[in-house]
């Protein structure tokens, strides 16, 4: 690996995704840095790109617009789910991030957006799709072996969704604790 960060590079980065009214969404503030493979879609295109040319040690903050983010918001992006498919357990109210499945399972976050008598309507828009992000990215290790390929794993960008997975930072965890990232 050369002294600064290049595509195909494996690195670990301390980071904090805040809102632009500087609002934290998602740190690894208390936890291990975040380790990710430069230029493979493992993170939102705006921090992977972010990182070129830092070196260890490097600390700078980053402004990203939507479209090199999470994208912008599809207000087509909702789906009418019949009342039943919900468990008498999970208090229905409208803002409630739950995870659906998809037709091939895979989770999908979603919010109640709308709370029907036959049905609720859900918003599957990413939570933070059409919001200008920043973070502040600290490169703590760099020259490391890539990550093993996970099942399922949460954090700043897995599964190319990139950083932030719910306003808590908690990766938008359901009633059963299950992720809430999309994945």
């Amino acid at each position: 690996m050369t002294e600064t960060i290049q595509s195909g590079d494996t690195i670990a980065v301390d980071y904090t995704g805040k809102h632009e009214d500087g609002k934290v969404f998602d740190t690894s503030e208390g936890k291990a840095p975040l380790t990710f493979t430069v230029g493979t879609g493992m993170l939102i295109k705006g921090f992977d790109t972010a990182v070129i040319g830092m070196k260890k040690g490097e600390s700078k903050t980053v402004t990203i617009l939507p479209e090199e983010g999470y994208g912008l918001r599809n207000e087509e992006a909702f789906v009418d789910v019949p009342r039943m498919h919900f468990p008498e357990e999970i208090p229905l109210i409208e803002g409630l991030q739950l995870e659906l499945q998809d037709p091939d399972g895979r989770p999908v976050p979603a919010v109640v957006a709308e709370i029907g008598e036959e049905s609720v309507k859900m918003d599957i828009n990413h939570f933070l799709a059409g919001k200008t992000l920043i973070f502040d990215i600290t490169i703590s290790e760099t020259g490391l072996t890539p990550p093993a390929p996970a099942e399922h794993s949460c954090g700043c960008g897995s599964h190319g969704e990139g950083c932030g997975s719910d306003s808590k930072g908690d990766c938008g965890s359901d009633s059963k604790g299950s992720c809430g990232c999309g994945c």
